[in-house]
């Protein structure tokens, strides 16, 4: 193709060298493995999860803390404002008036907690509260008897429970006031617990927790690579015999072990190496078959038209043989696409086939191939699966093979019949027959026997192969046996479930 550049000069390029950008992969790009990936997602899944357990715990022991020092403000204030309703003086025996000696001897007879302060406080004559309490040594930076402010903020506030935020730690507490009846309360009963201590043993356990987990995690992946890499070695195996896979090499197969996903892969891997392996030597042998018997018909097209003068009768003679050579080159391409296609799935299509309809069609079509002798034997009344067009163009090959090897007026019959859970479809001629060593060969592409039958036909020997491939994709076969009375019958035997038994021809 010419092109004018911008300065008008002619530019030439090479329109069958201009090609599209070949698709590459980015060599920086790492890849992550399955295996990778798989302990990536546990990891991730195990740790949320052991996270969350953690977590879940913590919350339940804190809200268990909680309960706890609830249940026990309540019931020290219960006990005092019974013994306030109920309780009597010792000295007097008779209730309490004074506020100061009804805490002084309901403290006189209470046993605190570790962390919890009973303290009693009273209104002084400038408001300030003092305080009634035990001697309890408390392991906490600054307990409430120590602490003014926090006295003054729960005495004065009108909440009989809290808790009070310090930066010196939480305070949760409860109270019953002392009053008499119609004036501001005097004193007061205030129950103060510190849960620091309490808090800490749930985080302690809860940093224990997440260090088991951790601990559990690292076995669970160390566990899980192992593992994994013994589930996946299959997978690794089946892509190296990809990876090692060549056109001309392809009888590498993955071992199979066991019955699980993996090795239904290696199976399914294997069988698809088995189809690849056929179909590449159907190829070859396609191309083999075909350069072999192309290249006589070429040169004897080739060797006529160069030495072709310019007498019109050796031109007509030449033409004649060129035109003879190009039809026999032309069937001999169309057997062997034919041969070729045996080999996909959809060669055949089977359907719902009266045997006996159809071996009465094969009959009257084979009648026309010669004058011979042509009987319809017997027929087989029975309903099988069967490629009618396909059947028919096998039964009609066996046909002409027979008119070949017979003479005008010997007979051929063709019949169909059942052999058990088989059926048979035959032609049956009385001509010469098949010498012992040519019927293994005679079903090969090419092959025609050591002896031939007779002395007629120009055949490139692909009809018994197309015979055969036929029968197969029918999941059969073709048998040969000897005809009574001298000749030789040919037979496609097909499974066909629910055939009666039959006589033979």
């Amino acid at each position: 193709m010419t092109t004018t550049t911008a300065a008008g000069a002619p530019e030439t390029t090479d329109r069958a060298t201009t090609t599209a950008p070949a698709l590459t992969t980015d060599p920086g790009r790492r890849r992550v493995s399955a295996r990778v990936r798989i302990l990536l997602w546990l990891l991730l899944v195990m740790a949320v999860a052991l996270a969350s357990v953690a977590m879940t715990t913590r919350s339940f022991l804190l809200r268990d803390v909680d309960n706890r020092i609830d249940r026990l403000l309540t019931q020290e204030t219960g006990e005092f404002a019974n013994f306030e309703e109920q309780g009597g003086d010792p000295r007097t025996g008779r209730p309490f008036t004074d506020p100061d000696r009804l805490l002084t001897v309901f403290l006189e007879r209470q046993n605190p907690d570790a962390d919890e302060e009973l303290i009693g406080l009273v209104r002084g004559a400038d408001g300030t509260p003092r305080q009634i309490r035990q001697q309890h040594d408390l392991p906490v930076a600054l307990p409430l008897h120590r602490d003014p402010g926090a006295k003054r903020d729960i005495f004065d506030s009108p909440a009989s429970s809290g808790v009070l935020h310090r930066p010196e730690g939480e305070i949760r507490w409860a109270k019953v006031t002392v009053a008499q009846q119609g004036r501001e309360p005097d004193a007061a009963f205030v129950v103060a617990f510190h849960p620091e201590r309490e808090q800490a043993r749930v985080n302690s356990m809860f940093r224990t927790l997440l260090v088991i987990s951790g601990v559990a995690l690292l076995l669970t992946v160390g566990i899980a690579w192992a593992v994994a890499g013994r589930i996946l070695e299959p997978v690794r195996v089946v892509r190296t015999a990809a990876a090692q896979l060549t056109e001309q090499d392809l009888t590498r197969r993955i071992p199979v072990h066991g019955n699980d996903d993996i090795a239904a892969l290696a199976e399914t891997f294997n069988g698809m190496l088995d189809r690849l392996e056929r179909a590449f030597a159907a190829q070859r042998e396609f191309v083999d078959d075909a350069g072999h018997e192309l290249r006589t018909p070429i040169t004897i097209v080739r060797g006529h038209l160069e030495v072709m003068g310019d007498d019109p009768a050796e031109r007509e003679e030449t033409v004649r043989l060129v035109t003879d050579e190009l039809d026999r080159m032309s069937r001999i391409v169309e057997d062997l696409l034919l041969l070729a296609k045996s080999e996909r799935p959809d060669f055949v299509s089977p359907e719902p086939v009266q045997v006996a309809e159809l071996t009465a069609d094969v009959y009257v079509k084979a009648r026309t191939l010669g004058a011979r002798d042509w009987q319809l034997a017997e027929v087989a009344d029975l309903e099988a699966e069967l490629d009618p067009q396909r059947i028919t163009q096998a039964m009609v090959q066996l046909a002409q093979n027979a008119v070949q090897h017979t003479i005008s007026g010997q007979a051929v019959r063709i019949g169909s019949r059942t052999d058990g859970p088989h059926l048979e479809l035959y032609v049956a001629d009385s001509g010469p027959g098949v010498q012992p060593q040519d019927t293994e060969v005679i079903f090969e592409r090419f092959r025609r026997g050591t002896a031939r039958r007779g002395a007629r036909g120009s055949g490139a020997g692909l009809g018994l192969s197309i015979v055969k491939a036929i029968a197969e994709g029918h999941r059969g076969h073709v048998r040969l046996r000897d005809t009574p009375g001298g000749g030789a019958t040919f037979a496609l035997v097909l499974h066909a479930p629910r055939a009666p038994e039959g006589d033979p021809p």
